[in-house]
This record gives C-alpha cells, structure tokens and sequence, in this order.
C-alpha cells in the first residue's frame, strides 16, 4: 500500500469524493485507511458499569484505500505514485511532475 499515516489525500469514490483530509492510520492487511474528519458514524452504546457512559458516539470509519488518492503540493492535484532512488533510499515520488512526496 502506497499510503502512509500522516498522508494528505484525495477522495476520489464514495460519499466524501472531492474533499481532502490527511491518514490518521493505515491498515496495510485489510487496504483500508483512517481519515481525519471523514467517514465518521453514529454508534449508540448502553452503560456497561460505571466505566463507560451511555449515549451517542462519533466513530472514525475505515475507508478503502483505493477510494483515495495521495495530494501532490507540486502540481496540487492527486498524484499517481512512483519510487526513485535518491542517496540509496528509496523515496515515493509524484509520476506527474516529479516531485518527492
């Protein structure tokens, strides 16, 4: 998986295409990722003993990695990904304009 936590990306397919957020967490096993702010849902939990509260929570969605691409600030757009090799690291780069990202 090309995306990383701490990744500014791009939704590009679902509910929240068009709206930028940046990876709170990556789940490489499953391809999914966290967004800061999107994809949030609704959960109702009840009292269970003195510990946890009853009501409504808000709880971060994982969404598919596939359904975001990673923000290029070279070119400011979505960028496809490739890798280069600089000094001997490996380093992701934009395959548009060239960029490291």
């Amino acid at each position: 998986m090309k995306i990383r936590k701490g990744d500014d990306v791009l939704v590009i397919a679902g509910k929240f295409v068009g709206q930028r957020a940046t990876v709170e967490e990556a789940r490489p096993t499953s391809q999914q990722v966290i967004l800061e702010g999107l994809n949030v849902a609704k959960r109702h939990t009840k009292q269970r003993g003195s510990t946890m509260q009853a009501g409504i929570i808000d709880k971060v969605m994982p969404m598919h990695a596939s359904n975001v691409a990673l923000w290029c600030p070279g070119h400011k757009g979505p960028a496809k990904v490739g890798y280069a090799d600089h000094e001997g690291v490996k380093i992701r780069v934009c395959r548009k304009c060239g960029e490291a990202l």
